[in-house]
């Protein structure tokens, strides 16, 4: 952090985000807005997809143009310092290439800014939020992934050859990422949520108490918290611990703007236990 010279303020650091606008509030963009915020880091957006959705179903997707999502990134990249990157759905190939190219003008200056990959494929339902094969359209953000946070579902299309979690990751790892949180609100555990992490070096678990219901955008609000611990300076394994927590917290506080998903309250003070 830097102090603010004329309000004697100390300045949170910035995390730049790619990611889509969810009109519901309960995932994307919305949703990593407001979880940065609240872990105490200043979210930069970048809107890279117009959805049509609700808290339930997918309606529509539009990426936003190549070149506007260039410059929406460069006049912040040249003007603001980047403590961290968040990425979330892109739309299509093309925005990727242009991501990872900001991504490594960034890293010029900065070799270890960290980036959190979350590599939204579809929502819940199965409804896809890309407007071509989303797995080739993400394929340029691998390499730079300081960490990739695949749910159990997104693991398996990525991962096609491979369906132990273990093997999934060192797939992943193989594309370039330096740390794979397998993430198992989809798994098979009936009372539990079991998350993996799997870096080329070391590896964890935790295990979740499995909550009642459905949520809308806790992957987003996983990923997003993530990035805020990292760009304060926190180890991964101490941000991914923390990042788990608090959502973990905001699931516990859910609640309900219509039938369907329930929303993750993100704006509670955090309580690290």
């Amino acid at each position: 952090m830097k102090q603010d010279l004329r309000s004697g303020a100390v300045a949170p650091p910035c995390v730049l985000v790619f990611s889509g606008s969810d009109p519901s509030g309960g995932a994307g963009m919305q949703a990593d807005i407001t979880a940065i915020a609240a872990l105490g880091a200043h979210p930069l957006s970048v809107v890279t997809v117009l959805t049509v959705q609700d808290n339930e179903r997918v309606f529509g997707v539009y990426p936003v143009a190549t070149e506007l999502v260039r410059q929406q990134a460069q006049a912040l990249v040249d003007r603001i310092a980047i403590s961290a990157v968040k990425l979330g759905i892109v739309g299509n190939r093309a925005n990727a290439e242009v991501i990872a190219a900001i991504i490594r003008q960034l890293r010029v200056r900065q070799p270890d800014l960290p980036v959190v990959f979350d590599p939204v494929l579809a929502n819940g339902h199965g409804d896809s939020l890309a407007s071509e094969d989303p797995i080739a359209a993400v394929a340029p953000l691998f390499e730079l992934a300081t960490v990739i946070t695949p749910n159990r579902l997104e693991a398996d299309r990525l991962c096609s050859s491979a369906s132990d979690p273990e093997q999934q990751a060192r797939l992943l790892l193989e594309r370039g990422c330096h740390n794979v949180l397998l993430k198992g609100g989809h798994g098979p555990e009936l009372d539990q949520v079991l998350n993996r992490w799997i870096s080329r070096s070391q590896s964890r678990s935790w295990s979740w108490p499995r909550l009642p219901g459905e949520f809308h955008g806790s992957g987003c609000t996983l990923a997003a918290a993530l990035s805020a611990l990292l760009a304060q300076g926190l180890e991964m394994e101490t941000a991914i611990a923390a990042a788990q927590s608090y959502c973990q917290q905001t699931l516990a506080a859910s609640y309900s703007i219509a039938a369907g998903q329930r929303i993750p309250n993100r704006t509670l003070p955090f309580l690290n236990t």
